[in-house]
């Protein structure tokens, strides 16, 4: 998001940045660049959305969806009032589909365009949970959710103006669930400028590593399978191997995890130096939909890449040549072992995964996309 605001702002465009804060992704301004919270005259309100089983509840025996339903907020609603009403706007681009309960108010109180960037299928992360679920009574709760939630997201597309989907996948699936909605693929994009190439030393075998939030279902579960399937497997061939994993909200039980070689910590102050001062990234997802970040960001850097086929959707690789691609823990132990005792055929992996980025993600092409989206809209 931070490099979307950063291209549209060079490219002219005035941008206002109003934003929810919750308790899982508070707004911490003193970790942004003040030109930048200056720019955009970025403000977010306190959104309280942890658990509440009592509208959790609620929201069940109604056509409501809890998952979507507990980031609104009458405070946030008011303070959206008061801007539209002090002032205009072209477009006004949701980020995610949590921002749709907001449509109403914007509707009512503005003439601006509504366009949803969407991040993810939110229903399909919900349905490959459900699949996963091996708790019987949690499996056909998941399973209702994400049956609601799919019927959410499919109407709110005839409640936009348009939809700026963050992988072709993602727009093909919109197209054959019937959207009248205008559609655009406008993905995560980078600049290279704030992601420099690592520089490895090739008499070293690589460390591999994996940061992400560990609040997110689909990255504990992938990192459990990892340490439980994988590493086990790795470990029996290169004794000496070392995996590093970090992240918010890092379960106690995996912070005390003692397996040789791995190295767990919580989060970390700053991303990219993390991710510079190792090598190879594993992204372990069975769950998911739309792009991963931080794939596009370790590739930026030349971070080689494993991952599953889903963790890489989205994104315009290619197996053997910018990445490697594994679906079972044999395949997947196999391609660490291969990188480890090969640093140069890591390396390699990893120059070609920059040069993917360098083709298809960098800011400047990206947003000149949206900005040509917008305009179609504008005149529609």
């Amino acid at each position: 998001m931070h490099n979307l605001m950063r291209g549209l702002l060079r490219a002219g465009h005035q941008v206002k940045v109003l934003c929810i804060s919750t308790p899982k992704q508070p707004l911490e301004t003193e970790t942004l660049p003040a030109d930048l919270l200056r720019s955009t005259r970025m403000e977010g309100v306190f959104v309280d959305t942890s658990l509440n089983l009592v509208d959790a509840f609620t929201d069940l025996l109604t056509a409501d969806n809890y998952n979507i339903s507990r980031f609104f907020s009458p405070d946030m609603d008011i303070r959206l009032i008061r801007l539209l009403t002090e002032e205009e706007f072209d477009v006004v681009q949701l980020e995610s589909l949590f921002m749709t309960p907001y449509i109403t108010t914007i509707r009512r109180y503005s003439r601006a365009k509504v366009v949803l960037r969407s991040h993810n299928l939110e229903y399909m992360i919900q349905d490959r949970i459900a699949q996963g679920e091996r708790n019987f009574i949690k499996r056909p709760y998941r399973r209702y959710l994400a049956k609601q939630l799919r019927e959410y997201e499919m109407a709110v597309l005839s409640r936009v103006d348009g939809v700026a989907a963050i992988s072709p996948s993602d727009t093909a699936h919109f197209l054959e669930h019937g959207s009248r909605a205008p559609i655009a693929t406008i993905p995560f994009g980078v600049d290279l400028a704030d992601y420099p190439e690592s520089e490895p030393d090739t008499r070293k075998a690589p460390v591999f590593f994996h940061l992400g939030s560990m609040d997110w279902l689909p990255n504990e579960e992938g990192i459990r399978w990892l340490l439980d399937t994988v590493w086990p497997k790795v470990l029996r061939k290169e004794p000496g191997a070392r995996l590093h994993l970090a992240g918010n909200k890092m379960p106690k039980d995996l912070m005390e995890h003692h397996a040789a070689g791995v190295q767990v910590k919580g989060r970390v102050k700053n991303a990219t130096s993390y991710m510079r001062e190792r090598q190879v990234m594993v992204v372990p997802l069975f769950s998911g939909g739309g792009m991963r970040v931080k794939i596009i960001e370790g590739m930026a850097m030349g971070n080689p890449l494993i991952s599953t086929p889903i963790g890489a959707e989205g994104i315009d690789c290619t197996d053997g040549k910018d990445i490697l691609l594994a679906s079972t823990a044999s395949a997947f132990a196999e391609h660490m072992v291969s990188l480890h005792r090969d640093p140069k055929r890591a390396i390699a992996l990893g120059h070609a995964a920059r040069k993917l980025i360098e083709r298809t993600y960098t800011d400047a092409p990206i947003v000149q996309e949206l900005t040509a989206f917008y305009k179609r809209l504008l005149k529609a």
